[in-house]
């Protein structure tokens, strides 16, 4: 980016302050507390994202937590466990707990005493503050930051600024990777959606611009104003041949990436095999039955699974 970065970055940081500072659903609040409760001090902060806060009325939503941590060491009891976590960050974690608790106006959200679950991943926080620059290639951080990002505990003001200029920094790489692929005659919605679609075809995912439309439209004021306060990137053919080489790169290393990380999941993800199986069919629909042997051999049954996976449409 070029010309005004100071303002640039000071805008992008009145947005993602506005979406950290956003209440959250009491039921995302106690299973956060849960999850924090299981790791100790070495916590310092955790965010919610995904499809808990898009779809807030839903108590049958599984609640994507990110716990972010001082020190691997400390969090984590298990010396393979903080190794995983450094190579190929995040860990991946499940947690459910009993609901029957009030929404925050006190209307019964929960209704019926049921279970709020959680996906919850960890990373230490000066790690995020790495993944989400632009020196990391893979878009794993830097995409999912770029979306609204609740900060439901914080330990103090301090911690509290260096998490808001991740999901600043966050925001500004992805437009730095992914505005040079559109022009500025597209519009927000178009420039927003080619990042989006971007981003799904690093990873194991068959989702297209519909499901990247419907993520802009969800926030479509939030997005629009980034877009508003950002900076047209190089012009020029030459300029945007090197952009799709580079995302091209980034699809081969990330597809391979998703591999290792679901292969790591299968390891602290409890039940893992069930759970993955039942994201990919939300996202493809194509229906995941599992057989008890590959529940209970995930990785041996990974090659065949994904095979099967891919020839379905599944996996692209």
């Amino acid at each position: 980016m070029t010309g005004r970065t100071g303002s640039t970055n000071q805008a992008v940081l009145e947005v993602v302050a506005a979406d950290a500072a956003a209440p959250v659903p009491a039921r995302v609040a106690a299973i956060a507390d849960a999850a924090r409760a299981r790791h100790g001090t070495s916590v310092c902060a955790v965010l919610a994202y995904g499809s808990a806060l898009r779809e807030r009325d839903d108590p049958s939503r599984m609640v994507d937590l990110y716990l972010l941590v001082d020190s691997y060491r400390v969090a984590q009891d298990k010396r393979w466990l903080r190794v995983a976590n450094r190579i190929l960050p995040p860990n991946v974690y499940y947690i459910e707990i009993p609901w029957g608790g009030a929404g925050p106006d006190g209307s019964g959200e929960g209704g019926a005493s049921s279970k709020v679950r959680s996906k919850y991943a960890m990373v230490s926080l000066a790690h995020l503050e790495r993944l989400v620059g632009p020196g990391t290639l893979h878009p794993y951080f830097w995409a999912r930051f770029a979306q609204p990002t609740a900060l439901v505990w914080v330990r103090d003001e301090a911690t509290a600024e260096r998490v808001r200029r991740v999901l600043a920094r966050a925001v500004l790489t992805l437009i730095e990777a992914a505005w040079p692929l559109t022009t500025a005659s597209d519009g927000a919605e178009t420039r927003w959606v080619r990042a989006f679609v971007e981003t799904y075809r690093t990873e194991l995912r068959s989702e297209g611009p519909e499901r990247a439309r419907a993520l802009y439209r969800a926030h479509a004021g939030r997005y629009a104003a980034i877009a508003a306060a950002a900076h047209e990137p190089e012009a020029g053919s030459q300029h945007r041949s090197a952009v799709q080489r580079r995302w091209f790169v980034r699809r081969v290393v990330g597809k391979a990436l998703s591999v290792l990380r679901l292969l790591k999941a299968a390891f602290t993800f409890e039940d893992g095999a069930t759970y993955l199986a039942s994201k990919i069919e939300s996202h493809s629909g194509v229906a995941v039955r599992l057989t008890d042997w590959q529940r209970r051999h995930p990785i041996l049954a990974a090659p065949g699974l994904a095979w099967r996976l891919y020839r379905q449409g599944a996996i692209r």
